[in-house]
C-alpha cells in the first residue's frame, strides 16, 4: 500500500487508549468505510512467535468501530452486537497489518460490516483474516443524565 502521507482522525479515537497502545494509524475514513494500519510488535505475539489472534481481532474491531460511526454524529453511537473472525494465515513481527472495513448492509438500527485484514512485509502482501461485524445503533450514553433514582440505587449498593 502506497503511503500518501495523509492521515485522518476520528473523535472516538481521542479516548481510545487500546487503539493508541496498538499503534493504529488511520489511513482512510468515510461513512461506512475505514482503512487502518498497525505494525506488529514483539509484545503482540503469541507463544509460537506469530501474531496473537486477539491483536488481529482488535485491529479489525477498531476498523469496524470507525466505519460504523460517522464523524459528526453525537446523538447516537454504533456498537458491536456480535462479530466473527476467520484466521487465514499467520502474521509475523514487523509485518504491517492493514484492516479495511466496509458496510455491507444496514436496516434501521442494525448493520453488517466486512473487514479484511492483510499483512505486508518485504515478501509482499497476503490476506490473514476476514472479520464480519454486526452493529447496533443506540443512544449515546454520554448524553444521558443519570436519574436521582439511579444514583440512589447505586449509592445504596456500595459497601
Amino acid at each position: 500500500m502506497a503511503d500518501t502521507g495523509a492521515r485522518h482522525t476520528h473523535p472516538i479515537l481521542e479516548q481510545d487508549h487500546a487503539s493508541r497502545w496498538l499503534g493504529i494509524d488511520v489511513v482512510d475514513l468515510a461513512d461506512g468505510h475505514a482503512i487502518i494500519t498497525m505494525r506488529l510488535r514483539p509484545d503482540m505475539l503469541n507463544g509460537f512467535g506469530i501474531a496473537h489472534g486477539g491483536m488481529v481481532f482488535a485491529l479489525a474491531d477498531s476498523a469496524f468501530a470507525l466505519a460504523c460511526n460517522p464523524i459528526g454524529e453525537t446523538d447516537t453511537i454504533t456498537v458491536a452486537s456480535g462479530a466473527d473472525v476467520t484466521f487465514l494465515a499467520s502474521a509475523h513481527p514487523g509485518d504491517l497489518l492493514t484492516a479495511t472495513a466496509n458496510r455491507r448492509a444496514s436496516a434501521g438500527r442494525s448493520g453488517l460490516y466486512d473487514i479484511s485484514v492483510s499483512a505486508e512485509n518485504e515478501n509482499g502482501t497476503r490476506a490473514i483474516a476476514e472479520f464480519r461485524g454486526r452493529s447496533r445503533t443506540i443512544p449515546n450514553p454520554q448524553l444521558a443524565k443519570p436519574s436521582s433514582a439511579a444514583v440512589t440505587t447505586t449509592e445504596k449498593s456500595l459497601p
